[in-house]
Protein backbone atom coordinates (compact mmCIF):
# COMPACT_ATOMS: atom_id res chain seq x y z
CA UNK A 1 0.00 0.00 0.00
CA UNK A 2 1.21 3.48 -0.80
CA UNK A 3 1.83 5.88 2.01
CA UNK A 4 -0.89 8.45 2.66
CA UNK A 5 -0.08 12.08 1.99
CA UNK A 6 -1.83 15.17 3.28
CA UNK A 7 -3.69 15.51 -0.01
CA UNK A 8 -5.36 12.09 0.18
CA UNK A 9 -7.81 12.86 3.03
CA UNK A 10 -8.10 16.44 1.77
CA UNK A 11 -9.67 15.08 -1.42
CA UNK A 12 -12.72 14.03 0.57
CA UNK A 13 -13.32 17.54 1.93
CA UNK A 14 -15.18 18.81 -1.13
CA UNK A 15 -17.18 15.60 -1.54
CA UNK A 16 -18.20 15.42 2.11
CA UNK A 17 -18.96 19.15 2.18
CA UNK A 18 -21.31 18.81 -0.80
CA UNK A 19 -22.98 15.78 0.76
CA UNK A 20 -23.48 17.65 4.04
CA UNK A 21 -24.95 20.59 2.13
CA UNK A 22 -27.42 18.24 0.43
CA UNK A 23 -28.31 16.70 3.81
CA UNK A 24 -28.83 20.16 5.31
CA UNK A 25 -31.08 21.19 2.42
CA UNK A 26 -33.08 18.00 2.89
CA UNK A 27 -33.40 18.75 6.60
CA UNK A 28 -34.61 22.30 5.92
CA UNK A 29 -37.25 21.06 3.48
CA UNK A 30 -38.41 18.56 6.12
CA UNK A 31 -38.69 21.36 8.67
CA UNK A 32 -40.99 23.25 6.30
CA UNK A 33 -42.99 20.10 5.62
CA UNK A 34 -43.42 19.48 9.36
CA UNK A 35 -44.94 22.93 9.76
CA UNK A 36 -47.28 22.38 6.82
CA UNK A 37 -48.35 18.93 8.01
CA UNK A 38 -48.98 20.23 11.51
CA UNK A 39 -51.39 22.84 10.21
CA UNK A 40 -53.02 20.33 7.88
CA UNK A 41 -53.45 17.80 10.66
CA UNK A 42 -55.00 20.34 13.02
CA UNK A 43 -57.45 21.50 10.35
CA UNK A 44 -58.34 18.09 8.89
CA UNK A 45 -57.01 15.11 10.87
CA UNK A 46 -56.76 11.99 8.73
CA UNK A 47 -54.99 8.65 8.66
CA UNK A 48 -53.03 9.72 5.60
CA UNK A 49 -51.73 12.85 7.31
CA UNK A 50 -50.85 10.80 10.40
CA UNK A 51 -48.98 8.29 8.21
CA UNK A 52 -47.10 11.16 6.56
CA UNK A 53 -46.15 12.56 9.96
CA UNK A 54 -44.89 9.15 11.14
CA UNK A 55 -42.95 8.73 7.90
CA UNK A 56 -41.45 12.18 8.22
CA UNK A 57 -40.35 11.48 11.80
CA UNK A 58 -38.38 8.43 10.59
CA UNK A 59 -36.87 10.45 7.76
CA UNK A 60 -35.77 13.20 10.17
CA UNK A 61 -34.03 10.66 12.39
CA UNK A 62 -32.29 9.12 9.39
CA UNK A 63 -31.20 12.55 8.16
CA UNK A 64 -29.71 13.28 11.59
CA UNK A 65 -27.84 9.97 11.40
CA UNK A 66 -26.59 10.77 7.88
CA UNK A 67 -25.34 14.15 9.04
CA UNK A 68 -23.62 12.71 12.12
CA UNK A 69 -21.87 10.04 10.06
CA UNK A 70 -20.82 12.58 7.43
CA UNK A 71 -19.47 15.04 9.99
CA UNK A 72 -17.65 12.22 11.79
CA UNK A 73 -16.08 11.18 8.50
CA UNK A 74 -14.90 14.73 7.86
CA UNK A 75 -13.59 14.98 11.44
CA UNK A 76 -11.57 11.79 11.03
CA UNK A 77 -10.16 13.09 7.74
CA UNK A 78 -8.82 16.08 9.67
CA UNK A 79 -7.46 13.76 12.36
CA UNK A 80 -5.81 11.73 9.59
CA UNK A 81 -4.13 14.85 8.25
CA UNK A 82 -2.85 15.68 11.72
CA UNK A 83 -1.51 12.15 12.19
CA UNK A 84 0.28 12.36 8.85
CA UNK A 85 1.70 15.74 9.89
CA UNK A 86 3.15 14.24 13.09
CA UNK A 87 4.48 11.18 11.22
CA UNK A 88 2.08 8.53 12.57
CA UNK A 89 1.59 6.97 9.16
CA UNK A 90 0.27 3.55 10.20
CA UNK A 91 -2.30 5.04 12.56
CA UNK A 92 -3.30 7.64 9.98
CA UNK A 93 -4.09 4.88 7.48
CA UNK A 94 -6.40 3.17 9.98
CA UNK A 95 -8.13 6.42 10.95
CA UNK A 96 -8.60 7.28 7.27
CA UNK A 97 -10.08 3.82 6.71
CA UNK A 98 -12.61 4.44 9.47
CA UNK A 99 -13.43 7.83 7.91
CA UNK A 100 -14.15 6.09 4.61
CA UNK A 101 -16.36 3.53 6.36
CA UNK A 102 -18.31 6.31 8.05
CA UNK A 103 -18.80 8.01 4.69
CA UNK A 104 -20.03 4.72 3.20
CA UNK A 105 -22.44 4.32 6.13
CA UNK A 106 -23.71 7.87 5.63
CA UNK A 107 -24.39 7.19 1.96
CA UNK A 108 -26.08 3.90 2.84
CA UNK A 109 -28.41 5.63 5.30
CA UNK A 110 -29.10 8.20 2.59
CA UNK A 111 -30.27 5.45 0.24
CA UNK A 112 -32.51 4.08 3.00
CA UNK A 113 -33.97 7.54 3.60
CA UNK A 114 -34.62 8.02 -0.12
CA UNK A 115 -36.60 4.77 -0.19
CA UNK A 116 -38.72 5.98 2.72
CA UNK A 117 -39.23 9.31 0.95
CA UNK A 118 -40.52 7.51 -2.12
CA UNK A 119 -43.01 5.60 0.04
CA UNK A 120 -44.16 8.92 1.51
CA UNK A 121 -44.81 10.28 -1.96
CA UNK A 122 -46.68 7.10 -2.84
CA UNK A 123 -48.96 7.69 0.18
CA UNK A 124 -49.65 11.18 -1.06
CA UNK A 125 -50.38 9.95 -4.60
CA UNK A 126 -52.73 7.24 -3.31
CA UNK A 127 -54.59 9.88 -1.31
CA UNK A 128 -54.96 12.02 -4.45
CA UNK A 129 -56.32 9.06 -6.42
CA UNK A 130 -59.28 8.70 -4.00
Amino acid sequence: MEELTLTTPALLFSAVSLILLAYTNRFLSYAQLVRTLKEQYHQHPSKVTQAQIDNLRRRLHLTRTMQALGVSSLFLCVVTMFLIYVDFFALSAWVFGVALLLLIASLGVSIWEIQISVRALELHLKDMEK
